[in-house]
């Protein structure tokens, strides 16, 4: 709780090797860092997700019955669909125009952003929309709020996460609900992702209960609000380096993807990923019995000088690509996203930077108040102390 994103990282360094065994929650975790460490927890089928998060963390983020709890076949079902949704369809760019239309119009108030609370409104309203879920959905900030605290306060328990707890058992029930009524109503005919869940199947060929279509629409409204963290780490590079806001003003689009993939890289987003042997495996000289909880190091494994040199450097000219990873960039995961656990959303997330950045640098003016742009890496989801405050001018209307 001390340490947060460098906890395993420190340790790793003062032993001389990737791994280390210890006790964490009353249980032994082996605790690994580095590329082939995270490629074994994705890639290995002697590993399961099923009990290797906190409880808290579990039912803030994806909760029983979401793909990222399935395995074998009926993982692979289930996640067929979200790579169809977010990978193979243009959801990118459909996302990245309502979400910068919705952005440049809180801009265009003027006043004063905070870019990661000011952010989230935009997420949840292009998210709803392309969902498909009507306007009661896309234009509720309550909802925004609640998915936005969702991932905020997953790090560590208490009073904060279980009130955020409680607000989204509230949002699953009214998904719950409305699923029930439009499937009443017949399907929605429009193409959307709300209709593919509706249709969608599970064992024996039966519909999905409303409930596990509520749990899974949410896994896809939820990571599109948290990429605000995201587009706030690159609104503090902007200000940190303004040779960087100068340059890409002229830049080719290509340098925005290049840019917001060294973000992802760089900032400290979810830290660690867990994972429970099946079987006795054999890695690395050791044998890790059956039952064995495993957390591999996602940030150390992005900030790894052995794989990036001078990893604590912004240096787009990495040219890092979610389609082909170079070996430890691993920011949303590892391993083909169509039959791992690695996340289906990293086109859309890099979608989204590139857009808040493009608009950053080619939209309308604005200047850097005076803030505390720090980063706790004890805090885990990390931020920037201030959210990162920018001022557009007189505020109009």
């Amino acid at each position: 709780m001390r340490e947060g994103y460098r906890f395993i990282g420190r340790r790793c360094d003062r032993a001389g090797r990737d791994g280390f065994h210890t006790r964490l929650m009353l249980r032994d975790v082996l605790c690994l860092r580095g590329a082939e460490a995270v490629d074994l927890l994705y890639e290995s089928p002697d590993f399961t997700r099923r009990g290797a998060m906190p409880g808290w963390v579990l039912r803030l983020l994806q909760d029983k019955g979401s793909v990222q709890q399935l395995e074998g076949a009926e993982h692979r079902a289930r996640k067929a669909l979200f790579t169809r949704l977010l990978i193979e369809s243009d959801a990118d760019a459909t996302l990245a125009r309502i979400f910068g239309a919705a952005l440049l119009e809180r801009i265009g108030r003027g006043g004063r952003v905070n870019v990661l609370r000011d952010t989230v409104a935009p997420l949840s309203r292009a998210a709803c929309d392309w969902c498909g879920l009507g306007a009661d959905f896309a234009g509720d900030r309550a909802l925004a709020a609640a998915l936005f605290e969702m991932s905020d306060r997953a790090g560590f328990p208490g009073p904060g996460s279980w009130a955020a707890l409680a607000r989204r058992r509230r949002v699953e029930a009214r998904l719950a609900a409305a699923v029930r009524e439009w499937r009443r109503a017949g399907p929605p005919e429009a193409a959307s992702p709300l209709a593919d869940f509706c249709r969608a199947t599970g064992e024996r060929g039966r519909p999905l209960p409303p409930e596990t279509v509520a749990v899974e629409l949410l896994n896809l409204l939820r990571p599109i609000v948290a990429v605000g963290r995201y587009v706030a780490f690159a609104a503090r590079l902007l200000i940190l380096r303004p040779d960087w806001r100068e340059r890409l003003r002229a830049a080719e689009e290509a340098e925005f993807d290049r840019f917001a993939e060294e973000i992802r890289r760089i900032s400290p987003f979810f830290p660690f990923v867990g994972a429970i042997s099946e079987r006795p495996v054999h890695w690395r000289g050791e044998t890790l019995d059956k039952g064995q909880w495993v957390i591999a190091d996602l940030h150390g494994t992005c900030h790894d000088a052995r794989r990036f040199p001078d990893p604590d450097a912004f240096l787009p000219g990495r040219r890092l690509d979610w389609r082909h990873p170079a070996p430890g960039f691993v920011p949303q995961g590892a391993g083909d996203p169509a039959r791992t656990h690695r996340c289906p959303g990293e086109k859309v997330t890099v979608a989204l930077i590139a857009e808040a950045t493009r608009i950053l640098t080619r939209g309308p003016a604005w200047t850097a108040p005076e803030q505390d742009l720090g980063i706790d890496l004890a805090r885990i989801p990390a931020r920037p102390a201030s959210g990162v405050e920018l001022d557009f001018g007189p505020a109009r209307g």
